[in-house]
């Protein structure tokens, strides 16, 4: 059996920018904040993680952060929900027919590994209707470090009665140096996929267990996936 977990932003869909623009509106409502995000690459890096980059940056200290960390999350999901009506969100190429392929194993268990808190993770999934694939996971709601977060999968998986894995039976799939580095310290199947921002030289220098650079070839993919 393969616990596999997938990544969202720049794996499994792209937004059309609706969650960064969602961000920044949210941290103007309740920060003040007024700086340009473009500055930033949010990829693989955690909801929470994202805020207090942005806004230590701006001069906010910790406590002013977290006081008010409450309302920003509120305030983005409203601005989220709202931009994601109004833009085109897709899932990337390959990434419909590899879910579905997967699915349809009884060696295997999907769930998800996202630094998306959970109720963005969920609104983002959505219009491509991918939720129906993915009943648990680990959320940037659940831990600000990325790192925290496969041993919270595992032990979902465990929780929701589908099997008891190990760190050796799981399978990382996403773009970002973060998703590769999430899996080392477990001895977790990294697979790194140039389909979002970060350079494919950048994702070969992580040495993750295997290099794909798009999920077009689903078979290559199920092959590797299964056969860890």
């Amino acid at each position: 059996m393969r616990l596999v977990l997938f990544d969202i932003d720049g794996t499994l869909i792209t937004d059309g920018g609706a969650s960064r623009k969602a961000f920044g509106e949210a941290l103007a409502e309740i920060y003040g904040y007024d700086d340009d995000l473009g500055r930033y690459d949010f990829s693989g890096r955690t909801d929470p993680q994202i805020a207090r980059m942005v806004l230590r940056d701006a001069g906010r200290t910790d406590e002013e952060i977290d006081t008010r960390s409450d309302a920003l999350w509120s305030s983005y999901l409203a601005r989220l929900e709202r931009n994601l009506a109004g833009a085109t969100v897709s899932a990337l190429p390959g990434m419909p027919e590899l879910v579905e392929a997967l699915a349809g194993r009884d060696d295997v268990i999907l769930a998800l590994l996202t630094g998306n808190i959970e109720p963005g993770a969920r609104l983002k999934l959505s219009p491509p209707a991918l939720n129906r694939y993915f009943p648990f996971g680990a959320f940037g709601s659940d831990s600000a470090d990325r790192n925290a977060l496969p041993p919270i999968a595992i032990a979902r998986a465990a929780e929701h009665g589908r099997h008891r894995f190990t760190a050796a039976d799981t399978v990382i799939i996403g773009d970002s140096i973060y998703d590769v580095r999430c899996g080392a310290p477990y001895g977790a199947t990294t697979v790194a996929i140039a389909s979002g921002k970060t350079s494919a030289e950048l994702l070969r220098a992580e040495n993750p267990t295997h290099f794909f650079d798009s999920a077009a070839d689903v078979a290559a993919l199920v092959e590797v996936i299964t056969a860890c």
